[in-house]
């Protein structure tokens, strides 16, 4: 796969990764940026769905690839974007068996790692599927847009980036869906 959009930042554990140098030498000692860390809520936090994420990694669509990457490269930046440990997963599992062509198992394993070592990853706490149950009877929600959605709410996470049409432009129990590949889209918007 071509990674030349990606090489604009520093790789820290491989092609495609997330990780300025800068950040990294900023994050080295946070506990809030290590897998598995607390992290707490603030103001302009933001989730990003696994299709945001993937689309950085598939150059099928050279439009979206440079919005994905600008876009997380400035949650990176200002330190409010978030992935969720269902995100982590979903991503290994289209990156690679879906990209065209697919990053191998190995390429796969370092993305994770270097994607869980440059953000905030949010677990999925034991009552994050209660209320994703909640939110799929509720709010009619397919059940993993439902986890993502009550990861984002239980943790007190103001907006979601999602290309989910069913999502998009939706507020559900102030959690806001927002496309990042919409026109209308601006990253100011996320302040």
């Amino acid at each position: 796969m071509a990674r030349s959009a990606l090489s604009a930042l520093t790789l820290l554990a491989g092609p495609g990764s997330f990780v300025t140098s800068e950040l990294a030498e900023q994050s080295a000692g946070a506990a809030t940026l290590r897998p598995g860390g607390e992290t707490t809520s603030m103001p302009g936090e933001v989730l990003v769905d696994t299709n945001v994420v993937v689309y950085a990694y598939d150059p099928r669509d050279s439009s979206k690839q440079a919005k994905a990457l600008s876009t997380l490269d400035h949650l990176v930046r200002t330190g409010v974007g978030r992935l969720s440990t269902q995100v982590l997963g979903e991503f290994f599992v289209t990156a690679t068996q879906k990209l065209d062509p697919p990053l191998t198992a190995a390429e796969g394993y370092e993305q994770v790692e270097a994607l869980a070592m440059a953000w905030p990853i949010l677990s999925i706490a034991p009552l994050v599927p209660l209320e994703a149950a909640r939110g799929a009877r509720d709010h009619r929600l397919p059940y993993w847009d439902a986890q993502l959605w009550a990861t984002a709410r239980l943790n007190q996470i103001p907006t979601v980036l999602t290309e989910d049409e069913d999502l998009a432009d939706r507020t559900l129990e102030g959690v806001r869906f927002v496309n990042p590949f919409s026109s209308a889209f601006s990253l100011a918007s996320l302040r």
